[in-house]
């Protein structure tokens, strides 16, 4: 028996009880739960893994693109541009686009994706 399958499972695991601590972290900044509060998040986070070509330093590197595109929408917010806020608001998913857009076509999911193993 190998260790291969054990540390599959222990990496799930881990990755689940993160995606947990943000749900709840997520929650409780905001003092409360309601539906919607992720606001897309999840999609900009699959498009962060196409982006950073399924590689962790890649992934992390477009999660900071991103990131740093939201704390850019905020700041325009708070400082009263003039912009209607929904267009302020949009600020990161056309980013999210825009990049997605260079990247379709180059795009390689690893060939193992969604395969069990054996």
């Amino acid at each position: 028996m190998t260790t291969r399958p054990l540390v599959t499972t222990a990496v799930l695991l881990l990755s689940g009880a993160l995606a947990g601590l943000g749900g709840a972290w997520l929650a409780l900044d905001q003092h409360q739960f309601t539906a919607g509060m992720s606001g897309g998040r999840g999609f900009i986070a699959l498009a962060a893994l196409i982006f950073g070509k399924w590689t962790p330093r890649g992934t992390a590197l477009a999660c900071l693109l991103f990131g740093a595109a939201e704390a850019l929408q905020i700041q325009l917010q708070a400082q009263g541009t003039g912009v209607p806020t929904q267009f302020v608001q949009m600020l990161p998913y056309v980013v999210t686009l825009v990049t997605l857009a260079g990247v379709i076509g180059r795009a390689r999911p690893p060939a193992a994706l969604g395969r069990a193993e054996e």
